[in-house]
């Protein structure tokens, strides 16, 4: 690969302040709002989920009364998937994607800056739901009527933002994947990008395919509630159920379109740190492909106990199994990949291990969830929020901050402190084990989600899972003193901070300057 020219000149006429932001059609720039915005989303989810812990440190009813409680647990998941880990993956191909491919910006940045602000103005109205009579939602993030119908003054101000932070998801997938099939350097082919630039494409191409699906399911609960429709309603010849197929044809590859960028994180972090190629790279964009094919054929297996003929059950078990196959090639190439490495353990090597060991223990769980007569044990108790909390905070959090570690260098032009980094990461990982794996003890003894109660003999794993809770919370404060100081100042970075680091973003100085790849570089 050549190195090229940049410039490092401000434009004479650019606007300044906040103006500048509002404007921005820079795609650094409007990658790092992308990652504030996240960051902010994060450790307010991550607050309403303490607000959960606290109420179920021990059994009985003391801090919040049960309706509250209820829009807690709604809002927390709205916040943490929508808010928080769509926007951080979005903040990141940002950033990267056009300095991996070596294009001087996004295709289309005007519509990149519109994605972006629509995100702020679509939670905007999420959030202020809370403050409206009736308070916000309260039936769980999947919103299953009837359950849902009987929201208050907040449930037309819900259809609405979802509508306005699905058109924002959209657009941003829509720009991802023409900057990459139109704007690569010359020699790149598709079998020469990186591992992260591949699942994004996937991502996004996913993202389109399901956005609109959640967009007509919303639709049509608005449509019953207004306009005297009954798709999901029994005594107008409606069917409750068909809302849930409706829902989880969206759900299923929406839980993959928030991991698969998190593999291709992960697929660039550990050949840095291991100092050795990836093994098996074809086999890694193809198991990417299956996972995001079979992700759209195993929607029901979240519906085993609503009643399905036998062949149903079979045919969504045995697909939703073979999602092992893929996903089992993906670790066994990162364990290849180490094998015989010279590995070091930086933090964004660390959260990358905590991340294969861990997705893994989601996954397995995942694997008994499958079992049609073993899921009708689990269905709905705290066994399933241990199973997806495993998937979606040591899998894709745990990758969004060994991206953040990965890449803070050649976003600030400063290294981060490592000794903050390796407190932040070893009491993550601590207090995020004793937070969710006592919630495996609790879902097989049987306590349900989404209570504020529950008996006493559920009380002690509780209090243990709580105080996980409480110590994960704070050791998040540890990052966000470690960016600040790390935006202020601190050891200059070089060009390529890390020793085994490869790829177009490591030509470039640290920080990246405002314009890059003025002219295109060329890859052999």
């Amino acid at each position: 690969m050549t190195a090229t020219t940049y410039d490092h000149a401000a434009h004479e006429g650019e606007p300044t302040g906040f103006k500048r932001w509002l404007v921005t059609t820079n795609h650094k720039d409007i990658g790092s709002m992308y990652l504030l915005f996240s960051l902010a989303m994060f450790l307010l989810g991550g607050a309403m989920a303490l607000v959960i812990r606290a109420e179920l440190f021990q059994p009985g009813l003391q801090i919040v009364d049960p309706y509250f409680f209820n829009q807690m647990t709604t809002m927390h998941a709205l916040v943490m998937i929508f808010g928080a880990v769509m926007p951080a993956f979005t903040g990141l191909a940002n950033w990267m994607i056009p300095l991996m491919v070596g294009a001087p910006d996004m295709a289309l940045p005007r519509m990149n800056n519109w994605s972006f602000w629509l995100l702020p103005f679509g939670f905007a109205v999420l959030l202020s739901t809370l403050f409206m009579p009736g308070g916000g939602p309260a039936g769980g993030w999947t919103m299953y009527p009837p359950l849902m119908l009987q929201t208050g003054t907040a449930f037309p101000f819900v259809i609405f933002a979802i509508h306005v932070l699905g058109i924002s998801s959209i657009m941003g997938s829509i720009n991802v994947i023409a900057t990459i099939l139109n704007m690569r350097a010359p020699g790149m082919s598709l079998m020469k990008m990186p591992l992260f630039v591949w699942t994004w494409l996937i991502t996004a191409y996913l993202m389109i395919a399901v956005m609109p699906v959640l967009a007509g399911a919303v639709t049509m609960l608005l449509t019953d509630q207004y306009f005297g429709t009954t798709f999901f309603s029994a005594a107008g010849g409606g069917d409750p159920v068909l809302y849930q197929h409706i829902f989880w044809f969206f759900g299923h590859p929406e839980v993959y379109i928030l991991i698969l960028p998190a593999f291709g994180i992960i697929s660039t972090i550990i050949p840095t740190f291991a100092r050795k190629p990836l093994f098996g790279y074809s086999s890694m964009v193809y198991a990417t492909a299956s996972i995001a094919f079979l992700s759209f054929i195993v929607w029901a297996h979240h519906m085993f106990t609503v009643g399905m003929p036998l062949a149903g059950e079979l045919f969504f078990m045995y697909s939703t199994m073979l999602i092992a196959v893929p996903t089992g090639v993906k670790v066994f190439n990162w364990v290849s990949t180490m094998w015989r490495g010279a590995m070091t353990f930086e933090a964004p090597m660390l959260f990358a291990l905590a991340f294969v060991f861990l997705f893994t223990i989601g996954g397995f769980s995942g694997l008994m969830l499958a079992i049609a007569p073993a899921d009708f044990q689990y269905h709905d108790t705290y066994f399933v929020v241990a199973h997806f909390h495993y998937v979606l905070v040591t899998g894709a959090v745990f990758a969004i901050l060994a991206a953040a570690y990965y890449w803070m260098p050649k976003w600030t032009g400063h290294m981060y402190s490592e000794r903050l980094a390796q407190w932040h990461f070893w009491m993550s990982v601590i207090f995020v084990n004793v937070l969710f794996f006592p919630q495996h003890f609790l879902g097989l003894a049987g306590m349900p989600r989404r209570i504020p109660d529950y008996s006493v003999q559920f009380a002690d794993w509780n209090m243990v899972s709580s105080i996980g809770g409480f110590g994960f919370g704070f050791a998040q404060l540890i990052f966000v003193w470690l960016l600040i100081k790390c935006i202020r100042g601190g050891q200059q970075a070089e060009a390529k901070a890390w020793e085994g680091a490869s790829g177009l973003e490591w030509d470039v100085p640290s920080p990246a300057p405002h314009h890059t790849f003025d002219t295109p570089p060329v890859v052999r």
